[in-house]
């Protein structure tokens, strides 16, 4: 089944269309409200397919994450009770939104910089921020930070590597697909029985 081969070949066709700058910045914004899929997946084709502006893409998912980010920070402050936790309930996210509870509560403002680098949902966290009336300042310098290492790192990356990078990644994306599947089911097992 070759299906991560497959994505990755059409985010590869759209990381080279006169839009995918637009693109970028849109799914960038969106992941760090309720959009479910990383930036990366965009991100690193992109970077691929252009190596001269490798860092022009990387300032551009930086700037959408984080004012996507204070976005989601607004809804949270503004809109938790009446909009976000019936969405949560149904959605069965009250767990994930108790951790991040607690983990503000522990850590603070350490948080948002260490999701907004880790591949953790970072859209919980720019909500349960303005939830929890977290000082606006300290996390948007947290979210630029955690952002930009991440989205720098990846540019960063690509541009080492190269085309030899874009062509080992075509061999084994499917291979990194499904291996990314596997942890990712069993990181969910452990969190749900552990």
């Amino acid at each position: 089944m070759r299906i991560f081969k497959r994505m990755y070949e059409v985010c590869l066709r759209w990381a080279k269309h006169k839009h995918a700058t637009y693109y970028l910045g849109i799914m960038s914004f969106a992941e760090s409200v309720i959009f479910p899929i990383p930036v990366d997946v965009m991100l690193a084709p992109m970077c691929l397919a252009r190596l001269e502006k490798v860092w022009h893409y990387a300032l551009v998912a930086t700037v959408t994450s984080v004012l996507g980010g204070v976005f989601g920070y607004f809804l949270g402050m503004f809109f938790f009770d009446s909009l976000i936790e019936p969405l949560l309930v149904k959605l069965n996210y009250m767990d994930t939104y108790g951790k991040a509870e607690t983990w503000f509560a522990e850590y603070g403002v350490w948080v948002v910089f260490v999701v907004g680098f880790a591949p953790i949902p970072y859209k919980i966290f720019t909500i349960s921020a303005g939830a929890l009336n977290m000082a606006l300042i300290p996390f948007i310098i947290a979210s630029l930070i955690g952002r930009a290492g991440r989205f720098y790192l990846v540019a960063g990356l690509m541009k080492l590597g190269g085309e030899k990078m874009e062509k080992k990644l075509h061999e084994i994306v499917d291979i990194l697909g499904w291996g990314l599947v596997i942890v990712a089911i069993f990181g969910y097992l452990m969190y749900k029985y552990l």
